[in-house]
């Protein structure tokens, strides 16, 4: 090796060691660099977010102090308050019925007829017996004349003229009884025809002409629309509370607005098997309302002040109801006991213990929430601001559920627990 070879080796050596330590260098710096600060972002990345649930005005509503207008559910049929049905009075062959459901007609306007040939017959054959019962009396008074002349003269006993006062007595009593008979077969035959007992409009025709008919056969029910009334069975506990002259507020199937109706009779006695009580309620006058229409409504009973919350807004999936309250940004959950149901500006409430007056209440369209969510809302309520009108029904959806729902998965995940 000669000795220009020999430098360019050891130049060599020192150059690759020179880059080995330049590298290592390098690399314990990043090490050294980037260590700590990896830590705090794997950190930082791991820490969880704390769920936040946006809501709407119309998710929230204020326990507030409430007139509450309480009443008993009752349902039941519409009936004419007047109806009737005229039935066959005599047997026969039904004759003339021309009538049919929905005419209207007269007090005592003729409907049908019976047939009256038969009748027509016994009249006749009644009439007949009574003029021969009149004729015994006639032949008994002559007779009775004579004895009586005959014995003024003594050419008789007074025995004889007894006798002739007795078949007297006997012949005037037939005629009696034979003059009774044709009043029979008169008002018999009257029977045969059919009218109307009240004025009003045929609700069924329920035989046809020319069928043979029975004693008390039903032909045809007239019925007068002009008063109706609503039957309602009332439980036996809530009947102690009903009282005349009550109001209810009826719906009637078909008509478009309620009714109001008014409690006219209360029956005596408890229906026997159900130990219901009947009540009546005369209707008022609407167009479209007929006899045999399905109504159900509330009859107001009275009023209490208490604090109330929308009978939705309370959640029953605990062994004791509670409510869903918004304190200091958080949900908490307020154990109540429930007392009376009853109507306050057209939403169904129920008073309640357990919440202060002024309270926000999550309805129940929200759903159950885990106690201690933090929330948020799009407009903070107002003390004492009434009720929102337009809180979407139980299931519904709302401008606050949307804006929940907007939220992440993980969030949304966080915030819905079991309550």
């Amino acid at each position: 090796m000669t000795r220009r070879t020999l430098a360019l080796a050891v130049l060599a050596t020192l150059v690759l060691a020179a880059a080995a330590g330049g590298w290592h260098y390098l690399g314990g710096r990043k090490a050294a660099t980037a260590g700590p600060g990896s830590t705090s972002a794997k950190a930082a990345a791991s820490a969880p977010v704390e769920a936040v649930v946006e809501f709407a005005e119309t998710d929230l509503v204020r326990a507030r102090s409430l007139e509450l207008t309480q009443g008993i559910a009752i349902t039941g049929s519409l009936r004419a308050v007047h109806s009737a049905v005229v039935k066959a009075r005599v047997a026969g062959e039904l004759q003339g019925l021309a009538v049919r459901e929905g005419d209207s007609v007269r007090q005592g306007q003729e409907l049908a007829r019976i047939d009256p040939a038969e009748y027509q017959a016994r009249l006749a054959q009644a009439r007949e017996q009574s003029d021969a019962a009149r004729t015994q009396i006639d032949i008994a008074q002559r007779q009775f004349d004579n004895n009586k002349a005959l014995v003024d003269q003594g050419f008789i006993s007074r025995t004889a003229l007894e006798a002739s006062a007795s078949s007297l007595a006997g012949a005037q009593a037939n005629y009696k009884a034979a003059l009774a008979t044709v009043d029979v077969a008169r008002k018999t035959l009257d029977d045969t025809v059919l009218r109307a007992p009240i004025a009003g409009v045929v609700a069924q025709r329920l035989a046809q002409p020319g069928e043979r008919l029975g004693v008390d056969a039903r032909v045809v029910e007239v019925v007068d629309p002009s008063r109706l009334e609503l039957e309602a069975s009332v439980g036996a506990a809530e009947s102690v509370q009903v009282r005349v002259g009550q109001v209810a507020r009826l719906s009637v199937e078909g008509l478009p607005t309620p009714l109001t109706a008014r409690v006219v009779r209360i029956n005596p006695a408890a229906q026997a098997g159900t130990r219901s009580v009947p009540v009546y309620l005369s209707m008022g006058t609407a167009p479209g309302l007929r006899s045999g229409l399905f109504a159900q409504g509330q009859l107001q009973t009275g009023q209490v002040r208490s604090v109330a919350v929308p009978l939705g807004a309370v959640r029953t999936d605990k062994p004791q109801p509670y409510v869903q309250v918004l304190e200091a940004g958080r949900v908490a959950h307020r154990l109540v006991t429930l007392g009376a149901r009853g109507e306050a500006a057209g939403l169904e409430v129920v008073a309640v213990t357990g919440v202060a007056e002024d309270a926000q209440v999550l309805l129940g369209h929200v759903g159950a929430l885990r106690e201690g969510v933090a929330t948020r809302l799009t407009r903070p309520m107002a003390a004492g601001e009434a009720p929102a009108s337009g809180a979407a029904p139980a299931g519904g959806t709302s401008a606050g559920a949307a804006s929940a729902g907007a939220t992440s998965a993980s969030t949304a995940s966080a915030a819905r627990g079991a309550p």
